[in-house]
């Protein structure tokens, strides 16, 4: 398994490491529910170094991510990120990313760990004609989220910038964080207010550290991921994949039809027009289980009408709820949906995403 830079203190304060796409990772600490309750109520900090940081540079670099991608990276300014899917001539998804614009010869593209070497090979592959140049720099950057309601506060206690100057959704490089230099983005993975920063990957043990003694709560994957399941955020490999398009995901608001082309364009315009056969939406148990990823959905007529791409008991919630791929007559709010449970058929009702109300800063 890869390592991050941050291995050897995790293992100092006794995490549960486990095997997450190829990398030993923190699942743990102390417990998922006081980690995840951290977050919601003051400040969790994550070891993020396993994602994949890829930079895209030259003259034909906007024209290049424009093509891409199905947003539209052409309305984005200087300093800004924008997620989009990036999909397959069919319109399923190669992965979804986080795309910071430099400026429109210089982007960092941010990807899924698991997805890395595919993705680098797609985007070489489709970068024919263009002038760019496609560096995989993963290595070189070590990650931290530090996310919750105080983040800011505390993150303010060792920089004079003034991070009340970074929106939602843009980010500053050069940032001296207590010495280090830091490109420190305002986004985040929790449905809270939090940043992501980038440094370099031989400064991340020193950083981290310096953020757990002013009170950030180390956080695991498994924090994570009832987090942002709570706030009902996508997870490629459940919500998308090769064979779930960003519209059955309910990402429509990110496939941008007005571009003139995209990779993937003329496939998700005939799903648009042709109609979805199954989408994304939330169910919340009404009868007693947990429901997971993979459990069959049934309607009342015990018919098989989709399966569960994630599920979870939500903490800040006191419920049980799931992200579902249902066909699409029985996905409107306020159907009842049977989730087969170890051979039970337990009661679910669909509800409106998102579960949590998301705390961002606009």
């Amino acid at each position: 398994m890869k390592t991050t830079p941050l291995t050897p203190v995790h293992e100092s304060l006794k995490a549960k490491m486990v095997d997450f796409g190829g990398f030993y990772m923190p699942v743990q600490y102390t417990s998922i529910i006081e980690e995840h309750n951290a977050v919601r109520s003051s400040a969790g900090i994550f070891d993020v170094s396993h994602m994949s940081e890829i930079t895209v540079k030259g003259k034909d670099a906007a024209a290049y991510i424009y093509n891409l991608v199905t947003n539209d990276i052409s309305t984005a300014t200087e300093n800004q990120i924008m997620y989009s899917p990036m999909c397959y001539e069919h319109g399923g998804c190669v992965d979804d990313l986080l795309i910071y614009k430099n400026n429109d010869e210089d982007f960092l593209i941010i990807a899924n760990a698991s997805n890395t070497d595919k993705d680098y090979e797609w985007m070489l592959n489709n970068a024919y004609g263009y002038s760019v140049k496609i560096e995989n720099v993963s290595n070189e950057y070590g990650q931290i989220a530090l996310q919750g309601p105080t983040a800011q506060t505390l993150l303010q206690q060792i920089t004079e910038f003034d991070l009340d100057t970074i929106p939602f959704y843009r980010f500053r490089k050069n940032i001296d964080l207590s010495g280090i230099c830091a490109l420190v983005s305002r986004t985040g993975y929790t449905g809270e207010d939090g940043f992501e920063i980038y440094i370099k990957a031989d400064h991340t043990e020193y950083l981290f550290k310096k953020l757990l003694d002013l009170g950030a709560v180390p956080c695991g994957l498994g924090a994570r991921d009832t987090l942002r399941f709570e706030a009902a955020l996508p997870l490629y490999g459940h919500e998308l994949s090769d064979k779930i398009t960003p519209l059955n995901a309910g990402l429509k608001s990110f496939v941008k039809f007005e571009k003139t082309d995209f990779i993937g364009k003329s496939a998700l315009a005939e799903q648009a027009q042709q109609g979805l056969d199954v989408r994304s939406a939330g169910l919340e148990m009404i009868d007693r289980g947990i429901p997971r990823n993979g459990y069959e959905l049934f309607n009342e007529s015990n018919d098989k009408i989709g399966y569960v791409t994630s599920g979870s008991t939500c903490p800040s919630l006191n419920k049980n709820c799931a992200l579902g791929l249902i066909t699409l007559e029985y996905a409107k709010i306020g159907n009842i949906i049977y989730v087969d449970i170890r051979g039970k058929k337990l009661k679910s009702v669909v509800v409106k995403k998102p579960f949590y109300n998301k705390k961002y800063k606009k």
